[in-house]
C-alpha cells in the first residue's frame, strides 16, 4: 500500500491554509503535514517535515512565492503546486512559476464556487509520483530572429493542419515543441488545460517566445499558415469546421472527460475534417483526455506522436493514447517539432494555401 502524499501547505492567509488542508486532508491518500504562513516558514518547515508536495501562494510577504519557489528549484528541487488567483496578473506569475519548475498551478476559489479546489488532491498525488522530482526543467532556449528561424527554403509547408493536446506540464512542454516552428509553420490548433483566465496570457506569452503568430482562438478564425490557435479556457470546446474554409468552432458543450476545453474534442472534430492530411500530438498529461480522439486520427489517415514517458512530468494521457495504439511514433520531447514539421513539408508541388 503507498503511503499518503505529504504535503507542506504555504499561505499567509490562516483562512486560506485551513481551506486548503481541509480539501487535503479529506482525501485518504494526501496527509497535510505541515503549514506555514511565509518564506521564511516554509523554508524551516521544508528542512523539518520532508514533505513530498508543497503548495505555495504567489502573493506573500517579504519574498514572494515566485522568488521562494526559485529558491527552491535551485537548492531542493521538489514538486510545487502554486495556488494563485484567477487574474490576468495571477495568471502571468503562474505561468512564470511554470518556466521556473513549478509542478503545476491552481486558481484560488471564486465566490459562489460550490467545489473550491476540486482537482487539488489528485495534482497533488500526481505530484508525489512525479518522475522529475529532484529536476528542474531547462530554461526555454533564446529564440533567434524569424529571420534566421525560417531561413529561405528550409521549410514550405504543405496541406496538412496540426492538432496538439496537453495537460500537466504542458506550458514548458508546447514552448520546447513551438519554438521549433519556423514563421510559416502549418496551422496548428492547441488544447491545453487551463484556468479561463490563463489562457489569454499564455497565447500572449507564446506569441513573444516564438516565430509564429499565436493566438487564443475565436470562433470563426480561418486556419492559416503561419499561424497557431490556442483554445481559450472556460465554458467552450475548440473544435474546426468548415472544409471549404477551414477554421476554429467555439462550442458550448458539457465537458468532457472532466475538461472543457477537452482535447478529445479538438482531435475529434481533425479526424473528421481533415483526416490524413494531420498530424496529432498528445503531449504530458494527467488522465487519458485526448487518447480517443488521437485513436480515432490515427484510423482516419493521420500521424500521430506521442510525448515519451521520460520527457514526461506526468506519463498519463500519453501513456493511455500509447496504450490504446492511438500513438504512431513515441518521441522525446525534443524530438517533436521536428517530427511535426517533417510530416507537414510540402511534398514536390504541392500547393500550400489549404490543407484539405
Amino acid at each position: 500500500m503507498t503511503a499518503p502524499a505529504r504535503v507542506l501547505v504555504v499561505d499567509d492567509s490562516p483562512t486560506m491554509r485551513g481551506l486548503i488542508t481541509a480539501v487535503l486532508n479529506a482525501d485518504p491518500d494526501v496527509n497535510v503535514v505541515g503549514q506555514a504562513g511565509d518564506a521564511m516558514e516554509a523554508r524551516n518547515a521544508i528542512k523539518q517535515l520532508d514533505p513530498d508536495v508543497v503548495t505555495l501562494d504567489i502573493e506573500m510577504p517579504n519574498m514572494n512565492g515566485l522568488e521562494f519557489l526559485d529558491k527552491i528549484m535551485r537548492l531542493r528541487p521538489m514538486p510545487v503546486i502554486m495556488v494563485s488567483t484567477l487574474t490576468h496578473r495571477g495568471a502571468d506569475a503562474s505561468l512564470a512559476a511554470l518556466e521556473i519548475g513549478a509542478f503545476d498551478c491552481v486558481g484560488k476559489p471564486q465566490p459562489g464556487d460550490s467545489r473550491p479546489f476540486a482537482d487539488l488532491a489528485e495534482k497533488v498525488k500526481a505530484a508525489a509520483r512525479s518522475q522529475r522530482r529532484h529536476l528542474r526543467p531547462e530554461p526555454p532556449a533564446p529564440l533567434a530572429p524569424a529571420a534566421n528561424v525560417n531561413a529561405p527554403g528550409a521549410y514550405r509547408p504543405g496541406r496538412k493542419v496540426v492538432a496538439i493536446g496537453a495537460s500537466t506540464g504542458g506550458v514548458e512542454a508546447l514552448i520546447t515543441v513551438l519554438q521549433k516552428f519556423p514563421v510559416n509553420c502549418p496551422p496548428t490548433v492547441i488544447t491545453q488545460h487551463m484556468p479561463p483566465s490563463f489562457t489569454k496570457s499564455f497565447a500572449e506569452r507564446l506569441n513573444r517566445l516564438c516565430a509564429p503568430r499565436v493566438e487564443e482562438a475565436v470562433d470563426g478564425a480561418r486556419l492559416e499558415i503561419g499561424r497557431i490557435y490556442l483554445a481559450p479556457g472556460g465554458d467552450r470546446h475548440l473544435q474546426i469546421a468548415n472544409a471549404s474554409a477551414p477554421c476554429c468552432r467555439l462550442v458550448e458543450r458539457d465537458p468532457v472527460n472532466g475538461h472543457r476545453p477537452s482535447v478529445d474534442v479538438l482531435f475529434d472534430s481533425v479526424a473528421e475534417l481533415a483526416g490524413r492530411n494531420a498530424v496529432g500530438v498528445i503531449l504530458t498529461g494527467m488522465g487519458r483526455d485526448g487518447a480517443a480522439g488521437l485513436l480515432k486520427m490515427r484510423h482516419a489517415g493521420a500521424h500521430t506522436i506521442g510525448q515519451n514517458e521520460k520527457t514526461c512530468v506526468v506519463y498519463g494521457m500519453p501513456r493511455v493514447a500509447y496504450e490504446l495504439g492511438a500513438v504512431e511514433h513515441q518521441l522525446p520531447l525534443a524530438s517533436i517539432g521536428e517530427e511535426i514539421l517533417k510530416n507537414t513539408a510540402a511534398a514536390g508541388k504541392e500547393a500550400n494555401n489549404v490543407y484539405r
